[in-house]
């Protein structure tokens, strides 16, 4: 089974998808990748020349019908010295044990080698303070090589600095280390392409290709971009802005909660106060927050068109806005603290203030003139 979760996972599915296919608990198999840091164990293999269980087996069926050491080694074609030596490692005649004879043997076999950054403290602190400063293993590996080019003992690959950090039980390097590679994991993903998983997926969903010229010239108002901005404890607020126009919105959610039925709803509500002129499109992100938006949009007739993943600039008034807004909600502000009519007084702050792509006018302007 083991082996089946890691040609799964090396095909290019996740760890949910493969663990469903297999009829597995995601959470048994998420525990076992961490236990070896998502890198695959090396699979062990018996000596052509050493027992196995089925020859222990023997042995044991021999010493409890009487035989000679002599006579089992005859039946299973060994030396009689490999059967004393492994009748007596064994605990003797009356204490010999197939299955613990074959466990004990197994994990002598062993013979772990010790691994370079645990027998060389000195290097282990220097390859430690350079990922503390944010360098990849494959820049240290490299910085080590032409900065030592003729000790070996200090000298890495990039290879082990991965499986130390990632495999705990060799205990070199601490765990708390991978925040400071570029990925932040914790788990080594397999090479490759990875396989959609049907996650993030929105059914119904239209592209922002399909939005209404109208809405990408900027030429007609009330086609509006969205996103959530979170502050401390992830309490977060919706903020709205209108292209053309860039008048923002900025809409409370109640007791924090940003499920996607709740999101709905609180955009409904802002959006349903608007004029039907001013509320013609909305545009967002990939969010699991709205997922509910076929739920939105019959409440409001708006129809919601969705970006490109990981593609913020194409809500690029969106998040210019939410940029200044961060000078009215730091991160370390608990939005859940304010009221509809706290942001409310933001929103008109920010709405005030003159806008270069305006011609120096404020938001608050130009839509007095569109409503005009």
């Amino acid at each position: 089974m083991i082996e089946a979760v890691w040609n799964k996972l090396r095909s290019g599915m996740a760890v949910k998808p493969a663990s469903r296919a297999l009829g597995l608990c995601p959470g048994t198999v998420r525990a076992y990748l961490e236990r070896c840091g998502g890198i695959r164990p090396h699979p062990r293999s018996r000596g052509r020349g050493r027992l196995s269980l089925a020859e222990r087996e023997e042995i044991s069926r021999g010493l409890a019908e009487g035989c000679s050491l002599r006579q089992i080694a005859r039946r299973l074609h060994r030396a009689p010295s490999t059967i004393g030596r492994e009748v007596t490692a064994g605990g003797g005649r009356r204490r010999y044990r197939a299955v613990k004879a074959d466990d004990r043997a197994w994990a002598r076999a062993a013979r772990p080698k010790p691994w370079k950054l645990v027998s060389h403290p000195q290097l282990c602190r220097l390859v430690a303070d350079k990922l503390l400063r944010r360098w990849s293993p494959q820049q240290i590996a490299g910085w080590l090589k032409a900065t030592f080019p003729d000790d070996e003992d200090m000298q890495v690959s990039h290879e082990s600095i991965y499986r130390t950090l990632f495999v705990q039980p060799r205990g070199a390097l601490r765990r708390e280390l991978t925040i400071y590679l570029r990925t932040g994991r914790a788990l080594r993903r397999p090479k490759g392409v990875r396989l959609p998983d049907g996650r993030g997926a929105r059914p119904g969903t239209l592209h922002i290709s399909a939005r209404p010229a109208e809405a990408s010239d900027r030429a007609v108002p009330g086609h509006w971009e969205g996103d959530l901005v979170f502050g401390k404890g992830m309490s977060p607020v919706a903020t709205l802005v209108e292209r053309s126009t860039r008048f923002l919105m900025l809409v409370a959610l109640p007791r924090g909660d940003h499920r996607a039925d709740a999101v709905a709803d609180a955009l409904a509500a802002a959006i349903t106060r608007l004029p039907s002129h001013l509320a013609r499109s909305l545009t967002w992100d990939l969010g699991h927050e709205m997922a509910q938006h076929a739920r939105f949009s019959a409440q409001t007739g708006v129809q919601v068109y969705f970006c490109d993943p990981k593609s913020p600039w194409q809500r690029g008034s969106n998040e210019n806005t939410n940029g200044l807004l961060r000078q009215y909600l730091p991160r370390s502000l608990d939005f859940r603290t304010l009221t509809q009519g706290d942001f409310d007084a933001i929103a008109r702050e920010l709405n005030e203030r003159p806008r270069q792509t305006l011609g120096f006018r404020s938001p608050s302007q130009v839509l007095a003139e569109v409503l005009r």
